[in-house]
């Protein structure tokens, strides 16, 4: 570094809210450990906002129950996003697949996020790896993301393995500050 060189800013967490919509809770199975799921992001988003963290909801869309718009695609009605927050639309199962979320990341100086949400399986995976490829520190919300079914205890337990052994740091909400 040459003396004329500014040393980089802090580098900003931001909290990535992942797909908590309403169609996922009137699946046949229900979602697994629903009430903690949603308590823990609650606890996240007031930490957050609290910290001055950039918090964002991401909404999944497809063509047959998220359809932008309708009562399913909806967040949880628990989750009220606030003012300041930011909201994504997406289409793929990593949020940073042909979506701005990068642009308004690199906008606000996050050089780290916090990962909740659902389903653990398909796009929480997704979008952790898609963060890691995209050179972001990640962190894992281990009891604030779910999915319904009968297995969804023993899949929470493998990826957050898996995706701490990829890189990602798989804590505890509670344990997780901005």
């Amino acid at each position: 570094m040459n003396s004329t060189t500014q040393p980089a800013a802090p580098q900003r967490t931001a909290l990535l809210v992942i797909d908590v919509q309403q169609a996922m809770f009137t699946k046949s199975a229900p979602v697994y450990q629903s009430e903690m799921l949603l308590a823990n992001i609650l606890s996240l988003t007031s930490k957050a906002r609290e910290a001055g963290a950039p918090v964002v909801w991401v909404q999944h869309s497809d063509a047959r129950d998220l359809i932008p718009g309708t009562p399913g695609w909806q967040l949880h009605p628990d989750l009220i996003p606030e003012a300041q927050d930011l909201k994504l639309m997406k289409e793929k199962g990593n949020a940073f697949e042909n979506t701005k979320l990068k642009q308004l990341l690199a906008e606000r100086g996050v050089g780290s996020v916090v990962i909740c949400g659902m389903v653990t399986h398909g796009c929480v995976k997704n979008t952790c790896l898609g963060a890691l490829a995209e050179g972001y520190q990640v962190t894992l919300a281990g009891d604030a993301h779910s999915s319904y079914g009968k297995d969804a205890a023993a899949l929470i337990e493998k990826w957050n393995a898996a995706l701490a052994e990829a890189g990602v740091r798989v804590v505890k909400s509670a344990a997780i500050s901005f």
